[in-house]
């Protein structure tokens, strides 16, 4: 036995989709109680979506198709895009210390620390870091960051001996290894102004020394010769909340200066010590993109920072801003009973770095990020 549909007419057997609810409720009905395997029906079915097609509106049909197709195309982008792990910025900073060597002044040849071994995951980081940047906020004025991500080896490699940043290299920026006072005015002068209250502070934390060799808070870096101490209130980015209670007015004064690196890896604020007798090893420092400020706390006779090959000395209650990416030594060679050479250090942005590359690069260079 054999279901053949009802005949309808050719004008009813095409009769588009998008015609009333109750005609398409009616004509939905009729198929599936009049539906047949035969050929026949199979055609009519087939010749009828078409002419429905043929009658709906053409823009209409022609977005959703395009939607249709980013749909897909979505999709298929997500679904093959393997989710890639990528070392931290902080710790590809972080220096090892499994000899007690800090600050990587003594290379130590470790995979994860970059001022030691160049690392091939850096740059891949960086850059998506600033493609996340650009994301959230805007790709204007970034060309130079661009810039020098995209080709951050060939500057690494290829810089003069004298100057040679180990972790990031910005191009374009006016080089020199001592900068005036006038390059960040403000800030020099607030911090002169402050300079007994630096020192007291200085002072009362020093005291401590009587009693035991390292007392808590005080790091000692590794040198060729003697002992160099350092007090962090800000250590690459980060604040040292202990520290900072113990000098409460020089880390309130820290946020009024304008130019001071305080929310990227980069950034730093302590009391440096060098005993008599202390050799600091020639090094360069990790980035271009700031000037080191050392302010004058005590300043014994035959003590020196030397810079790209230029001597300076500290005095005291004044600032000397230098560029710490040039190879730099410091030593004291002053009689022991002269005392320590003390100065407070605090790393500002170079002044030709723009106010969207600050931005940037606190982004990218976030600690932990």
């Amino acid at each position: 036995m054999v279901w053949v549909p009802l005949r309808t007419t050719r004008t009813d057997r095409r009769a588009p989709l998008c015609a009333p609810a109750t005609r398409c409720t009616t004509m939905s009905l009729e198929w599936l109680m009049d539906w047949s395997w035969s050929l026949d029906g199979l055609r009519d079915f087939i010749a009828t979506g078409i002419q429905s097609f043929r009658d709906c509106d053409t823009t209409a049909l022609a977005t959703v198709a395009c939607l249709l197709v980013l749909f897909v195309w979505y999709c298929y982008h997500v679904g093959r895009e393997q989710p890639r792990t990528y070392a931290t910025v902080n710790a590809l900073m972080q220096s090892a210390e499994a000899n007690g060597m800090q600050n990587g002044y003594v290379y130590c040849h470790s995979p994860e620390c970059v001022r030691c071994t160049h690392h091939d995951g850096l740059n891949q980081k960086l850059y998506h870091n600033l493609q996340e940047y650009a994301k959230r906020y805007s790709w204007s004025g970034m060309g130079r960051i661009h810039k020098g991500i995209r080709e951050q080896g060939r500057y690494l490699n290829s810089r003069p001996s004298i100057q040679k940043p180990e972790v990031f290299f910005l191009p374009d920026l006016p080089t020199m290894p001592y900068f005036s006072r006038d390059a960040q005015k403000h800030d020099v002068e607030l911090l002169e102004r402050n300079f007994q209250t630096i020192l007291c502070e200085f002072e009362t934390l020093y005291k401590a020394f009587s009693n035991c060799s390292l007392p808590q808070g005080w790091k000692m870096n590794s040198t060729p010769s003697g002992e160099w101490f350092t007090f962090y209130l800000v250590n690459q980015g980060m604040c040292v909340p202990r520290n900072c209670r113990r000098c409460p007015r020089t880390y309130r004064l820290l946020g009024s200066l304008r130019t001071c690196i305080g929310n990227n890896v980069f950034g730093n604020a302590c009391i440096s010590v060098l005993s008599p007798g202390t050799v600091i090893a020639e090094h360069y420092g990790p980035t271009n993109i700031r000037i080191r400020c050392h302010l004058g706390l005590k300043t014994p006779s035959n003590c020196e920072l030397v810079v790209g090959g230029e001597p300076q000395c500290w005095a005291e209650g004044r600032c000397l801003l230098f560029d710490d990416s040039f190879l730099h030594t410091a030593f004291h060679e002053g009689p022991p009973e002269e005392g320590p050479r003390v100065v407070f250090m605090v790393d500002l942005w170079h002044p030709n770095v723009a106010a969207a590359e600050r931005q940037a690069l606190d982004f990218i260079f976030a600690p932990g990020r």
